[in-house]
């Protein structure tokens, strides 16, 4: 049996705008009750108009690294559907870059992309543990949290310990009714890289939209994977394989870290990619 059925209630942090809002645009296309979690206030009013009369929906204006505000999230949300969250989407996220010294750059990073999960699981996780009917939690993650590119250090920090917290939880959740997913979109056209709800901006040729994420997502859900890795039309899914191959060699075989992009690796490391059969690997 699906959690995304007529009548479950849904909750989606980041939902006013990219992933978040293709997720709730099927939320509601299943007939789901669906609350949309963000901070910005600008977006959320988008949302809710662009989906009235598209079911029952409410948005919810919160600052998800803020552990107060879950509580009063979780009280307000289950009143207004009448019950538990069926599927929970931890997804809120920002992509602020900064630099060793900049302290601000770290706390934002963490403060959402971290704690925004943290807190969120903290408040629901108990209710899907008693669950008897099913129950969905999925997680965004980054495939910057696996590969490591170098340049942004607090986001990719974030997203793996955020790919960490789900691999936990579903081992933990693994004999209830609970299934949980770690999503890894690709290079998709959101917010993050300039198309902000209701703009004329044009996807760039090798990007997915929000929106074909999101039915990957679903597809994968029903499937039962956990590892929920979106390929794009840049890069496929052989590539992202060879390079998280390439990146755990760098434990493996006692290599500096980060060796895909340091120069003197950089011959080694492309025959390598080119080379490597993945059912051998």
């Amino acid at each position: 049996m699906s959690v995304f059925t007529k009548g479950a209630r849904a909750l989606i942090t980041g939902g006013s705008s990219g992933i978040g809002y293709a997720v709730a645009q099927q939320c509601l296309k299943h007939g789901m009750k669906t609350a949309i979690v963000d901070i910005n206030s600008t977006t959320l009013q988008y949302a809710k108009e662009d989906l009235a009369g598209n079911g029952e929906v409410e948005t919810y204006q919160v600052d998800v690294s803020q552990e107060s505000d879950w509580k009063n999230l979780r009280e307000a949300v289950e009143i207004k559907f009448g019950g538990d969250i069926d599927f929970l989407m931890l997804n809120a996220g920002v992509g602020t870059k900064g630099t060793w010294g900049d302290s601000d750059y770290f706390q934002k990073i963490f403060g959402t992309n971290l704690f925004g999960v943290v807190n969120g699981l903290n408040t629901f996780v108990p209710s899907f543990q008693k669950r008897s009917t099913p129950g969905t939690i999925v997680i965004t993650g980054s495939k910057q949290g696996i590969t490591n590119p170098p340049g942004n250090a607090a986001y990719n920090a974030s997203k793996s310990a955020v790919k960490t917290l789900a691999e936990h939880l579903s081992f933990d959740l693994r004999d209830t009714k609970t299934s949980v997913h770690l999503l890894v979109p690709g290079w998709t056209f959101t917010g993050l890289s300039g198309n902000q709800p209701g703009s004329n901006s044009q996807k760039p040729d090798g990007a997915w939209h929000a929106s074909q994420v999101a039915d990957f997502m679903f597809k994968e859900i029903n499937d039962g994977k956990f590892y929920i890795i979106c390929p794009d039309d840049d890069v496929t899914e052989e590539t992202d394989k060879k390079r998280m191959l390439w990146t755990v060699g760098d434990v493996v075989n006692g290599r500096p870290p980060l060796t895909r992009w340091r120069p003197e690796f950089k011959d080694e490391a492309a025959q390598w990619m080119e080379s490597v059969d993945l059912k051998k690997a």
